[in-house]
């Protein structure tokens, strides 16, 4: 997993815990001696202010944090490791069972020989502020999810794609990741995959009904995002921004757009890469770095909502503006 962002490559134990805790927080391997070796492999990879990496190392090892800041969330791809979260009852981690672990306690993993897994560091504050905006209003209580993260369905399957959506665009798409659109949208929905199918102590709340903003907030939230359309917007910034919380918002534009805020957005990013390509100068510019400036982070579903909208490929386009600039410029011979 994302083997074009290699950090580190080391088999002293002290290179190891130097690295880790600068990446993520400090943290010792307990169990292990002084002169022990380890074979630790770390690639990391920051979506917006998300940190995601992988990380193995080539025999069994115990790990001991101190008390988190942040959220982690750990998610085996080999192996089985035991996960505890200070004192509370362990998780047995597998490739069908990650774990969350909150601020606030420390973390203890014992991890088999054959042992690897992704690690995503999500800031607290984001989080935070990410909740409150869904919500509508301030939360004093912080929020603590159920640790255990079912990887085969709901909101674990949704990060484990997404982590995987990174690291294929991340390898195949050099430099997508640093398009603040879609650094934006991956990270939004890395949280609020947790934030609205993980259980949680604000569960309830968030599922409760919300009332419908009106038609001027809804009009208004329109007018800003089509007077700027290269805004990484959220739906929460959209939202504060017209003085409503997210979830009326979504319910004022499913009455009356039957659309999404950031599902009106994407329609009206299409429309833009569609007059991109239209207008390109033969030869100027290729369909990925036009989808890729418009936060297209998915090109397999982005060619085929195209298509549905445009009656023809995102290729085709180009071509035919191609085709179009030598009809008008035709070449000459000597």
């Amino acid at each position: 997993m994302f083997q074009s962002h290699p950090l580190a490559s080391s088999v002293n134990i002290d290179d190891a815990r130097q690295v880790l805790s600068e990446v993520y927080l400090p943290l010792d391997f307990p169990a292990a001696s002084i002169s022990a070796a380890v074979d630790l492999r770390l690639n990391i990879v920051k979506v917006g202010r998300i940190t995601a990496g992988y990380l193995r190392f080539g025999d069994a090892i115990r790990i001991h944090t101190t008390e988190a800041t942040d959220y982690h969330v750990d998610i085996p791809l080999t192996g089985r490791a035991t996960m505890r979260a200070g004192t509370h009852s362990p998780v047995y981690g597998t490739p069908q069972t990650a774990t969350i672990f909150m601020p606030g306690h420390t973390a203890d993993l014992d991890c088999d020989g054959d042992f690897s897994q992704m690690a995503v560091m999500i800031p607290r504050a984001e989080l935070q502020l990410e909740l409150e905006n869904l919500l509508g209003h301030r939360v004093t209580t912080p929020l603590v999810f159920s640790a255990e993260l079912d990887l085969t369905t709901g909101p674990g399957s949704t990060v484990l794609h997404t982590l995987h959506l990174i690291d294929q665009v991340s390898n195949d798409t050099p430099g997508l990741l640093e398009h603040p659109l879609a650094a934006q949208h991956l990270e939004q929905v890395l949280m609020e995959s947790l934030l609205l199918g993980q259980p949680h102590n604000h569960s309830d709340a968030l599922t409760s009904p919300a009332a419908a903003a009106g038609p001027r907030p809804v009009a208004l939230a329109i007018e800003m995002l089509r007077a700027d359309l290269e805004h990484p917007w959220t739906v929460s910034e959209l939202a504060d921004a017209v003085a409503v919380s997210v979830r009326s918002l979504q319910e004022g534009f499913r009455r009356s757009m039957s659309n999404t805020p950031m599902g009106y957005l994407r329609e009206l990013r299409l429309e833009q890469i569609h007059k991109d390509l239209s207008g390109a100068e033969p030869g100027s510019v290729t369909v990925t770095e036009v989808a890729a400036k418009w936060g297209i982070t998915h090109f397999g579903r982005f060619a085929a909502s195209y298509r549905q909208q445009f009656s023809e490929k995102p290729s085709e386009t180009i071509k035919r503006t191609a085709i179009s600039g030598d009809q008008q410029h035709p070449r000459t011979s000597g």
